[in-house]
This record gives C-alpha cells, sequence and structure tokens, in this order.
C-alpha cells in the first residue's frame, strides 16, 4: 500500500493551496480517507476526511467553511483544497487510509496507511 502525498509549499497569509494524495495497493472506494497535520511540537489533529462512498464528509472546525476534501475514484486520488490560508495552518499534511468507522475517524491510531506528508508553510 502506497500514499504519495504532494502539492504543499509557501504560501502567503489568504492565499490557496491544493494538495493531493494518490493511494494505491487497496480498494480505493472500500477506505475512508482523511487529512491529518501536524505542527512541530503539537499533536496530529484531525483536518478532513470523506467517507468510503464519497458521500459524507467532515472536517474540523478550524477548517471548516476554508477547507474542502475531495476525491478522484479514477484517478485513486483524494484532494484537499486550502483556502484563505493564514500561519495557524502552517504543518506537515499527512493523507491515510482506513476501514475504521465514523466514530473513530479523528483518531490518527485508527488508520493503519499514511502518506509521508506534505509541507505547509503560511508566511509573508
Amino acid at each position: 500500500v502506497q500514499l504519495q502525498a504532494s502539492g504543499g509549499g509557501l504560501v502567503q497569509p489568504g492565499g490557496s493551496l491544493k494538495l493531493s494524495c494518490a493511494i494505491s495497493g487497496l480498494t480505493f472506494s472500500n477506505y475512508r480517507k482523511s487529512w491529518f497535520r501536524q505542527a512541530p511540537g503539537k499533536e496530529r489533529e484531525f483536518v478532513a476526511q470523506i467517507s468510503q462512498n464519497g458521500g459524507t464528509t467532515t472536517y474540523s472546525d478550524s477548517v471548516k467553511g476554508r477547507f474542502t476534501i475531495s476525491r478522484d475514484n479514477a484517478k485513486n486520488t483524494v484532494y484537499l483544497q486550502m483556502n484563505n490560508l493564514g500561519p495557524e495552518d502552517t504543518a506537515v499534511y499527512y493523507c491515510a487510509a482506513s476501514r475504521i468507522i465514523h466514530s473513530g475517524m479523528r483518531v490518527p491510531s485508527n488508520y493503519p496507511y499514511w502518506g509521508q506528508g506534505t509541507q505547509v508553510t503560511v508566511s509573508s
């Protein structure tokens, strides 16, 4: 199983980035796909998830209304569109996949598969 995250970079406050996570080695539609992030000195935190069939998305309160998670089944890829970025969004962003039920989706230890992380830095 491989999860390959990309799309991070340096962006000014108020700017946008779109992260991608290409997934291989598992049946894409059978897994919940999520994004987490980890800032220096902080624990890894849940950002967003999209359910196995794509019918449900969930966001942390800190990104709701600014970030959008989506998927492309044909490309086995999940995306995170991030708008109106602020310095507080600076972190390494990780994609993850799990068959965990909805109630456990915010807990990193419930995800057996992880990408390598992509750095997002928001700074002027």
